[in-house]
């Protein structure tokens, strides 16, 4: 059993997105659960137009958030949690006094690079109360040959947190997937590259 946090502090790095397929690629060989504590609700509303193209609920959250993961984690082997794009957002502080691991999407850009700083206190202040708390960051929406691209994990190793060997790159599938309510899993050769990168970074994070 696992709890696992999706965390970022800035919309628009493609966290949501990452979250789903992480939990479509974990879904092919354990059994997995996903909340949805985003208020947006956009995980919520891909799995209402999936249908049968996924096989695990998205469920919104209860009020308490470490006793639904808890209820859930006793019969599933992974609980994922997609939290709201903030660090200071109630929602993400209490799902880290209790995940076992933090996934934090990092674009490439300068301000999400400056915002990984405010996660990186979060993750340490977490850790007062919650001492065995992971943590990786995930390069997310590479541009493998832009300049920036390039210097990313020289920028990253300036925080003290480890980096996924695996980065995720910026594909048309992923956009392609959330519109029709799929998982880049169900694309074929269409999705193949982006589900062998999402099977890459699964088994680091297992």
């Amino acid at each position: 059993m696992a709890i696992i946090a999706v965390v970022g502090n800035k919309g628009g790095t493609g966290k949501t997105t990452l979250s789903v397929n992480i939990a479509a690629g974990l879904s092919k060989q354990s059994s997995i659960a996903m909340i949805d504590a985003d208020p947006q609700g956009s995980a919520l509303q891909w799995r209402a137009i999936a249908g049968s193209n996924v096989n695990f609920p998205v469920y919104a959250p209860t009020f308490s958030l470490r006793e639904q993961a808890k209820n859930y984690a006793a019969t599933s082997d992974y609980v994922l949690i997609d939290c709201p794009p903030s660090v200071h957002a109630p929602q993400t502080l209490a799902v880290l006094e209790f995940a076992d691991l933090a996934l934090i999407p990092v674009q490439p850009s300068p301000i999400d690079l400056w915002a990984t700083v405010h996660i990186e206190k979060a993750i340490n202040e977490a850790r007062e109360v919650n001492p065995a708390l992971k943590a990786l960051l995930v390069i997310n929406q590479l541009e493998a040959r832009t300049t920036l691209s390039k210097l990313v994990r020289e920028v990253l190793s300036e925080i003290a947190l480890p980096v996924a060997d695996t980065a995720i790159r910026r594909r048309a599938v992923y956009r392609n997937s959330a519109l029709e309510g799929k998982c880049v899993f169900n694309f074929g050769k269409r999705g193949a590259e982006a589900a062998a990168e999402l099977d890459s970074l699964i088994r680091e994070v297992i």
